[in-house]
C-alpha cells in the first residue's frame, strides 16, 4: 500500500511540475513577444518593366553607286567625319566616258537628220501649194520629219542618262555624319544590276542616338511615349545612362513563340562613349509618384493572431480590406485604407492614416527567430535533449 501510495504521489508531482513549466514557458513566451512598428511617411514609389534592346545612330545612310565599274580612288574609312556633298569615291570612269562620247555622236546624227528632214519637207509644202506633187509625197516628207524629231529626242535622252551615269562614277557623302562602315576597297568592281550595292554606311549624328528595345507583350500594355528610361551596357558596368521613350511601334515579331514590341528609346550621347550595335539592358518607368504616403507594403499583409499573441492582447478588428493596424499598449485597432501604386517594397496609401501615424508590420516571438527547433523559443518539453554544441553566447 506504501508503494502504491508512494507512486502516486511521485506522478502527481510530475504532473504538477509538468503544468507549472508549461505555464511558466506560456508566460515567458508572451512576454518575450516584440512588434515591429514604422512611421507611416513619404517615399519615391516607381513602376517599371525590363528589356533589353541594340543601340543605333537615329539616322543611318547606306551609300552605294547606280553604276558599275571599278573603285579607282577612296577618300574615306572608317571613323571618318564627312560633310554633305563631300567626295568620298571615285569610280573608274572610262567607260561611262565612252558611253557618253558615243550617245554624243548619235545626237549629232540625229539632229543631221532632222535638219535635212526640215529642208525636204519645207520643199514638199511648197511644191504641194503649187500641186506640183502629190498629196501622199507630201506625206511622206512630212512623216520623215516627225520620225527625225523623235529620233533626235531620243539621242537628247541617251546623252543626258550617258552623262547622269558618269556623274555617278563620283560618289559624295548624302549627310553629314561618321563613316561606320566601309565595304569596298581600291581596285574592286562593283556591279550594279538589280539592286545598289552598299559601299558606305553614314550614322548622321552619333551625339544623338537611340536603342531599339524588343519589350515583352506581358509588358508593353504600360509603356507610353514619354516616359523615363534607364539603360546600362556591358562596355561600361558602372555608368547608367538615360532616355525617354519616343515611339511604341505596332508590329509584333515572334520569336520561339515569344512575342515582342519594339520601343524607340533615346539615348543621348554627348561624351560618345555609346556605339552603334552595343547591347543595352533597359530599365522603362511605366509609373513614378514622388512624394507619396507609403507603407512598407509587408504591412497590409500583417494580421495578428489571438492564439499566437495570448489573452493580454485585445484585437478591434473591422469588415473590409486592405487593413493596416496600430497598436496602444495592448490594443491592436484595424484601420480600413485605399492604397495606390506599389512597387513591391512600398505601397503608396491614399487614405486611412497619416504621415507619422505608427503602424505595426510585423511581431517576433523572442530576440532570435533560428533558435531552437522550427522556431521554439525554449517552450519545448523538458524532457527532450536539446541541440548539441550550441552556445548561446555566440553570434551565427
Amino acid at each position: 500500500m506504501k508503494k502504491k501510495t508512494k507512486i502516486i504521489i511521485a506522478v502527481a508531482a510530475l504532473l504538477a511540475g509538468l503544468a507549472v513549466f508549461m505555464l511558466m514557458g506560456k508566460k515567458k513566451a508572451e512576454a518575450r513577444i516584440s512588434f515591429e512598428t514604422v512611421k507611416v511617411a513619404k517615399a519615391d514609389i516607381s513602376t517599371s518593366v525590363t528589356a533589353t534592346g541594340t543601340l543605333e545612330a537615329v539616322t543611318t545612310v547606306d551609300v552605294g553607286t547606280q553604276v558599275s565599274g571599278i573603285v579607282k580612288k577612296l577618300y574615306v574609312d572608317f571613323n571618318s567625319v564627312v560633310k554633305k556633298g563631300q567626295v568620298i569615291a571615285v569610280l573608274d570612269r572610262t567607260n561611262l566616258e565612252s558611253e557618253l562620247a558615243s550617245q554624243q555622236a548619235n545626237l549629232r546624227s540625229a539632229q543631221s537628220d532632222l535638219d535635212y528632214q526640215q529642208k525636204n519637207y519645207a520643199r514638199y509644202a511648197e511644191l504641194m501649194q503649187k500641186q506640183l506633187v502629190s498629196a501622199s509625197e507630201y506625206d511622206v516628207a512630212l512623216q520623215s520629219l516627225r520620225k527625225a524629231q523623235e529620233q533626235v529626242k531620243v539621242a537628247q535622252q541617251g546623252v543626258a542618262k550617258a552623262r547622269t551615269n558618269l556623274g555617278y562614277a563620283t560618289i559624295y557623302s548624302p549627310i553629314d555624319g561618321v563613316v561606320i562602315s566601309k565595304e569596298v576597297e581600291e581596285g574592286q568592281t562593283v556591279a550594279s544590276s538589280f539592286s545598289t550595292p552598299t559601299m558606305f554606311t553614314i550614322a548622321k549624328d552619333l551625339t544623338d542616338m537611340r536603342v531599339i528595345a524588343n519589350v515583352d507583350e506581358a509588358d508593353i500594355g504600360g509603356v507610353t511615349e514619354g516616359q523615363r528610361v534607364a539603360f546600362t551596357v556591358d562596355a561600361y558596368p558602372d555608368d547608367t545612362f538615360n532616355g525617354s521613350v519616343t515611339q511604341v511601334r505596332k508590329k509584333a515579331t515572334t520569336t520561339n513563340n515569344v512575342v515582342t514590341y519594339e520601343v524607340v528609346i533615346s539615348a543621348p550621347n554627348a561624351d560618345l562613349k555609346l556605339k552603334p550595335g552595343l547591347t543595352a539592358n533597359v530599365t522603362i518607368y511605366t509609373m513614378e509618384r514622388n512624394g507619396v504616403v507609403s507603407v512598407p507594403s509587408k504591412a497590409l499583409r500583417f494580421t495578428p493572431e489571438p492564439q499566437v499573441l495570448g489573452k493580454k492582447f485585445q484585437i478591434k478588428d473591422v469588415a473590409g480590406s486592405p487593413k493596416l493596424w496600430t497598436l496602444q499598449g495592448n490594443v491592436f485597432t484595424a484601420v480600413i485604407v485605399q492604397t495606390g501604386i506599389t512597387d513591391g517594397a512600398h505601397t503608396e496609401i491614399c487614405s486611412g492614416v497619416n504621415e507619422g501615424d505608427v503602424i505595426v508590420v510585423d511581431f517576433r516571438t523572442g530576440g532570435d527567430l533560428e533558435e531552437g527547433p522550427e522556431g521554439d523559443k525554449g517552450g519545448g518539453s523538458p524532457f527532450m535533449p536539446g541541440p548539441r554544441n550550441r552556445d548561446k553566447n555566440k553570434k551565427k
